[in-house]
């Protein structure tokens, strides 16, 4: 990623804007868990005052993006359009879309494409096999912890050194399974070999019985864009196969997707 291109502004900046900001955090506190919420409800999540979740939240209704039903607000259909300028504005989504399915055919197994989103990946393409892997629904645009997916490590291990030691330091680690890494030294640990390796492999570490091999995806000028990955059942599928059989197809389907980066 170019550092200079990504460099944030300060949040104590004078250009930065926090009621757009506080506007933003009001719309991400609706989830799959959080669909229809009081004003109170939306400001606890949102950590803002009441008077100020009722202005935004009043906002977003008069603009179309809100729904209001007594004291319950949900969001709209309409909130689709905000994803859907991203999807359109990257570049081959068509083509990332054709290769994954491509490997799924091919090994009977689903596989995505994600980009890093601050802590989390969003799943920006996805080829799902008929057989269902995670206790969640995954779809565009789902969020996932980072440390704990293998896009996630993927994207995390190929980051400029400075990046990479700040999140190792700050990012929170969670038990979401016994066999989920809570220790930074761990986790660093683990980043490294999947740069040295050049993939990854997360063996039930966010939800049980998920095995995943990811690999980091370039554009042709070797900056990162993201990583794409395939999921299977760790029961069903065993280490071996993983890597001499699915990695070969996974590393194909990156090189391809390269070729339409320039």
């Amino acid at each position: 990623m170019n550092k200079e291109q990504d460099e944030k502004i300060p949040v104590d900046s004078p250009d930065f804007v926090a009621s757009l900001a506080a506007g933003m955090s009001v719309l991400l506190t609706f989830d799959e868990n959080h669909s229809s919420m009081t004003l109170s409800e939306v400001a606890e999540r949102a950590k803002i005052d009441r008077a100020k979740a009722r202005r935004y939240l009043l906002t977003l209704h008069a603009l179309g993006y809100v729904h209001k039903s007594k004291r319950q607000f949900r969001l709209t259909p309409k909130t689709l359009s905000l994803g859907a300028s991203y999807l359109n504005s990257v570049h081959h989504h068509d083509i990332i879309q054709f290769y994954l399915e491509r490997v799924t055919e091919q090994t009977g197994e689903s596989c995505s494409f994600a980009a890093l989103d601050g802590n989390e990946v969003v799943y920006i393409a996805r080829s799902a096999a008929e057989h269902r892997l995670m206790s969640i629904t995954l779809a565009i645009g789902t969020k996932l912890p980072a440390a704990y997916t293998s896009m996630g490590r993927a994207i995390l291990a190929n980051l400029p050194d400075e990046p990479l030691k700040n999140y190792v330091n700050n990012v929170e680690l969670c038990a979401y399974t016994p066999y989920s890494i809570t220790d930074r030294n761990q986790l660093n640990q683990a980043l490294k070999d999947a740069k040295d390796r050049k993939y990854v492999v997360v063996n039930q570490e966010l939800d049980t019985g998920l095995l995943s091999l990811a690999l980091p995806v370039y554009k042709a000028n070797n900056e990162l864009i993201g990583a794409i990955n395939i999921s299977t059942n760790a029961l069903r599928i065993s280490h071996d196969v993983l890597i001499e059989q699915f990695l070969p197809i996974l590393r194909d389907c990156a090189a391809k997707i390269q070729t339409y980066y320039i």
